[in-house]
């Protein structure tokens, strides 16, 4: 259930889900950050912080493509929704090399991009119509709760069931 419905909601449950989720990356011991969990394909802790900064240059780019007419390939180019499990294996594979700290980064550059983004556009363009190429009847400012702190929110969630069964 989308939590916003104007432009100044989304912006405040964008910073505040992100805020929560930064502090609880602050908390994860090293030990935890590339432990693999075997219940999620051996997810990692560090996976799941790139997944999420993955997703909002997924919608930043489905908004563009929109915008300039093309195709829109949701979730993305040679993927279909009922290819997620793919998708995030091939998501988790061409991210692997990359650090705890670096997924941080991303994430964090990608949450600025995202805030950036809502800040250029008004209540018009952000709730005033379905998204250009989104296929359904979301508009832009759900499509970007969904890719940021509805994001964040299930990311905080799994998170710390990941910690509680890792006991630290």
């Amino acid at each position: 259930m989308p939590a916003a419905a104007t432009k100044d909601a989304l912006c405040n449950v964008a910073r505040k889900e992100f805020a929560k989720l930064e502090a609880l990356l602050d908390t994860v011991p090293e030990s935890a950050r590339l432990a693999a969990d075997p219940e999620a394909e051996g997810t990692t802790l560090k996976d799941i912080v790139g997944h999420r900064a993955a997703w909002i240059d997924l919608f930043l780019g489905w908004y563009s493509a929109g915008l300039k007419g093309g195709p829109v390939e949701i979730p993305a180019p040679g993927y279909k929704w009922n290819a997620l499990k793919r998708f995030n294996a091939d998501l988790r594979a061409s991210q692997a090399g990359m650090s705890w700290e670096e997924a941080r980064a991303l994430l964090r550059a990608n949450h600025g991009r995202l805030l950036d983004f809502i800040d250029g556009h008004d209540n018009a363009a952000l709730y005033g119509a379905p998204m250009r190429g989104g296929g359904n009847a979301w508009t832009t400012g759900r499509w970007a709760e969904a890719a940021g702190p509805s994001h964040y929110r299930s990311a905080a969630k799994y998170i710390r069931a990941r910690l509680r069964s890792l006991q630290v």
